[in-house]
């Protein structure tokens, strides 16, 4: 495993990520998810992403147990706040309220100390930035975070939060997570340029597309039964994706590529990712421990630049 640099941070975590989103605490049984922990240290993986609104805090709880026994400077955990985690107005959001209260509260369940990141799980129009800002800024005082990111912000409120965190003398944010892979590609013209200029890491989720990107679906097949498309915990973003047979015979476009690189789909579509300097880590979500195994091993894929370049025409924006 190699290790990159969180933006301008002195932080460094794994080139592959580890999440829970729609597994732990969710789709996959406990004795399984401490299997594919155990086999994520084993691989050189120390981060580890989650969400206060993942499976209603079950994940942060799995999480916690999980990792209770491994030395706490042995990992990187990030977590994340924003979406209601309650029937209540407050219980929602980026206040200063909002956040404090599930700081809190995912502190408790996860059973740490502090947080190495904490994440605006999306932007908020009805709260002020700078009282964004500034919650974060507390946290940090107060030792409960190291540091702090967002997911899904646009180009212009990442420079509108710089901006104040500059004249206000607040603590920087140091990550972005957006979505990104070959079927999204959005990021690349704004969002990754003035991240770069402000020193903050990218932290790509979805790499492999929910594993549309593994060529695992076949147009005019069946869902694979053990596929996420087939499961009904976890393929409401995915199903109809993974039987759109245009969009899997673009994707099976990939094969002879990642065939003659000596690697698998998966493996290219996150060694393409991973080409890119300004990406800090790419977070797979998994439900085997062999799907880890096989990711981790696109971060030492030796991949020919003619390969890339024949992906960003397939793919192009």
């Amino acid at each position: 495993m190699r290790y990159r640099k969180l933006g301008n941070s002195g932080l460094k975590v794994s080139e592959i990520a580890l999440g829970g989103w729609l597994t732990f605490g969710n789709a996959v049984e406990d004795e399984a998810a401490r299997e594919i922990i155990a086999t994520a240290f084993d691989l050189g993986i120390n981060f580890f992403d989650t969400a206060n609104v993942y499976a209603q805090g079950k994940c942060e709880e799995f999480l916690g147990g999980a990792l209770a026994s491994r030395p706490r400077s042995s990992y990187v955990l990030a977590t994340k706040v924003f979406f209601p985690m309650g029937e209540g107005p407050n219980d929602r959001g980026l206040s200063r309220k909002h956040i404090h209260e599930q700081c809190e509260a995912s502190l408790a369940r996860l059973n740490m100390e502090y947080i190495d990141l904490y994440q605006c799980h999306r932007y908020d129009e009805e709260t002020p930035l700078e009282e964004t800002v500034r919650a974060m800024d507390d946290l940090i005082r107060r030792g409960l975070i190291l540091y702090w990111g967002f997911s899904e912000w646009t180009a212009s409120q990442i420079r509108r939060c710089v901006d104040i965190c500059r004249a206000g003398g607040y603590a920087m944010p140091i990550s972005s997570q957006p979505q990104y892979n070959l079927l999204a590609r959005g990021i690349e013209r704004a969002v990754i340029p003035v991240c770069t200029e402000s020193g903050i890491g990218q932290i790509v989720w979805s790499p492999l597309a929910q594993g549309l990107l593994t060529g695992k679906y076949k147009p005019g097949e069946s869902l694979p039964s053990d596929s996420r498309a087939a499961d009904p915990k976890q393929n409401y973003f995915i199903k109809a994706k993974a039987q759109d047979r245009d969009l899997l015979a673009r994707i099976a476009l990939i094969a002879p590529l990642a065939a003659s690189a000596g690697i698998t789909i998966g493996q290219l579509a996150l060694a393409w990712i991973l080409r890119r300097e300004e990406i800090s880590a790419c977070i797979v979500g998994v439900s085997k421990s062999a799907q880890l195994v096989e990711n981790c091993r696109a971060a030492k894929a030796i991949v020919d630049p003619v390969t890339f370049a024949r992906l960003d025409e397939l793919f192009a924006n």
